[in-house]
């Protein structure tokens, strides 16, 4: 089905000033001012000069649901695809948790291929924070390999709820993430939780000097969750490596606030990316520090990225980065984070408010509050 979307005010995140999109199979097949496919029958929808952005992706979220931090009746529940839309996000990556007992890598896989199903696009980590980490297929490595929607692993360190990994044993780690990917034509991610004990980010940077990993396969987290590690963590940045802030809890500040220190210090915005740890298990003591309920909140990233603009007075095309091209590099999802040509048809509609009004994923629209992208229905063919 042929879609025109007339009169978008684009942020592509740079600024494209109002400008027709041609989409097609999921993808956008033109970008322009006054496009006229001449004498093709479309679905034509005028926004009328409201905002677009890419749709925003989250790389860190609960989806099968986590552990509890307060007891069995604490486990949280599997995050559902309306869920995501609402919050404009059109692409996620899904992992584990604490533990691998009540939760499990299969569960989260059949939640990744059912969000696939609903028109999201999915992926996930295999791992968990334990150094003995689960797998969907005999090893890390042939996760990465057989399995198209593992993008990397998971591991924690510098907490003490995680197992104390080696050098020795996350170098091994990281090997077969990369070796692995490099087979799969994936980037290939080791995603690191980071806890609060004084060790911070060093086992990440011996990776780097010690056993002379790329920096761009390791993917820090919670990175904001004390000033101090921040402060380690930018140094880290400066080294070229991407750093994850979390938004929806385990956090000193605000991210946005955050995010405007790290720029001020000269960081290339580009390094910075968010991601909420949605559907995450929470403490009393955290969920209270952090102004939220025991199961983290999908919609922070989406908060977040507002308040950069309109509090923190950062141009949109600033605040847009660190929800989408920022963590769609760090993926290394080529065809994520963007809107032109050849790129996916991932897409968030804004009223001048920053109401959020209507999501594309995939070509489709799936968020639609205002009924007016007909969701569900088909819009009167015109000629164009």
């Amino acid at each position: 089905m042929l879609q025109l979307i007339k009169n978008a005010h684009l942020w592509d995140p740079q600024p494209k000033g109002v400008v027709d999109l041609l989409v097609a199979f999921g993808r956008i097949v033109e970008v322009g001012q006054n496009l006229k496919p001449s004498g093709l029958a479309l679905q034509v929808w005028d926004l009328e000069g409201r905002t677009v952005t890419p749709g925003l992706i989250d790389q860190h979220v609960h989806i099968a649901g986590a552990g509890g931090n307060q007891g069995f009746s604490s486990l949280t529940q599997e995050v559902q695809a309306e869920e995501l839309w609402s919050t404009g996000t059109t692409t996620v990556v899904g992992l584990m948790g604490t533990e691998g007992i009540l939760r499990s890598l299969t569960a989260v896989y059949a939640k990744a291929m059912a969000l696939r199903e609903e028109g999201m696009s999915a992926y996930m980590y295999s791992g968990f924070y334990g150094i003995d980490s689960t797998h969907l297929t005999g090893s890390v490595q042939s996760d990465m390999l057989l399995l198209e929607p593992v993008l990397g692993c998971k591991v924690a360190i510098s907490d003490t709820r995680s197992s104390f990994p080696t050098d020795l044993e996350l170098a091994r780690l990281l090997r077969q993430v990369i070796l692995g990917g490099a087979t799969a034509r994936k980037k290939g991610i080791l995603h690191v939780h980071l806890g609060a004990l004084a060790s911070k980010l060093e086992p990440l940077m011996r990776l780097v000097r010690d056993f002379s990993y790329p920096i761009q396969h390791i993917s820090p987290t919670h990175t904001n969750r004390t000033s101090e590690l921040f402060d380690e963590a930018m140094v880290f940045a400066k080294s070229g490596g991407r750093i994850d802030l979390t938004t929806g809890a385990s956090r000193f500040e605000d991210p946005s606030k955050s995010f405007v220190r790290a720029i001020d210090a000269g960081l290339d915005p580009d390094l910075l990316t968010f991601s909420s740890d949605g559907h995450a298990g929470l403490s009393a003591v955290v969920a209270a520090k952090n102004g939220v309920e025991l199961c983290a909140p999908l919609t922070h990233n989406l908060r977040e990225m507002i308040k950069i603009h309109r509090a923190e007075g950062l141009n949109l095309d600033m605040a847009l980065k660190p929800v989408t091209t920022g963590p769609a590099m760090n993926l290394g999802l080529k065809q994520k984070g963007r809107l032109a040509q050849g790129y996916d048809a991932d897409l968030c509609v804004f009223e001048d408010d920053w109401t959020l009004s209507g999501v594309m994923g995939m070509g489709n629209w799936k968020y639609d509050p205002s009924g007016r992208f007909e969701l569900g229905r088909t819009a009167t063919p015109s000629k164009v």
